[in-house]
């Protein structure tokens, strides 16, 4: 739901999604996915719908459901080391920098289908700092939206799948979370169609304070 007035979330943790989240990696993911969807025959702006918050393998296997997976597998290796060198036009999400310094001492985690290369790289240039705690692409066996990798970061911090937040951009990433048994608060324009249990247009009017007892707060509007 759009915001109108400040709406106030508590919890226990706090799990972020990185592209289109905290990161706006757009530009370079149009680039190398329209490549992509040129040597393959296929049409970008349906390969486009299909690419935001999945691994590359994974997306491959919805865009071309009969091809072997050894060779979506080698596709994503290849891109991965390609979006990894290309990082013209990665910016942070507007709020970004406030949003994550205010995370000091609140139990968070990363959990992106990046790996770690390549989450390095754009947070590096975006000017971002990593969360101690992240789930990247090594650490799942299958890619969002399976809920395993927010499912993980909820036991990494020793909280409850219930009692984490989730921040997400992709219809993907919003199922993995609503999968995991977890609240959603969509970031961007993507992720208002998906339905979000709260939306926000970027992280500018987002505020984390501590509780007493170890909660979070979380104001948005």
């Amino acid at each position: 739901m759009p915001m109108t007035a400040t709406t106030v979330l508590t919890a226990r943790a706090l799990l972020l999604d990185m592209d289109g989240t905290l990161v706006n990696s757009d530009a370079v993911v149009e680039r190398i996915w329209r490549r992509w969807a040129d040597q393959h025959g296929l049409d970008g702006d349906e390969v486009m719908k299909v690419v935001h918050g999945r691994q590359g393998y994974a997306s491959m296997a919805v865009l071309l459901p009969h091809r072997p997976m050894e060779q979506n597998h080698a596709d994503n290796a290849r891109m991965l080391a390609e979006e990894t060198a290309d990082v013209d036009g990665v910016v942070e999400i507007q709020g970004a920098t406030s949003f994550l310094a205010s995370l000091a001492g609140v139990p968070h985690a990363l959990v992106t289908s990046a790996d770690v290369a390549l989450a390095t790289a754009r947070m590096g240039a975006a000017g971002l700092p990593l969360p101690d705690v992240r789930v990247t692409a090594e650490s799942v066996g299958a890619s969002k939206p399976d809920p395993e990798g927010f499912l993980k970061g909820a036991a990494e911090l020793g909280v409850a799948p219930a009692d984490c937040l989730v921040f997400e951009d992709s219809g993907a990433g919003i199922s993995a979370g609503r999968s995991a048994g977890m609240r959603v608060v969509g970031v961007g324009p993507r992720a208002q169609v998906h339905r979000p249990d709260v939306w926000v247009p970027d992280l500018t009017g987002v505020t984390v304070d501590m509780v007493d007892g170890g909660g979070i707060r979380v104001r948005v509007g």
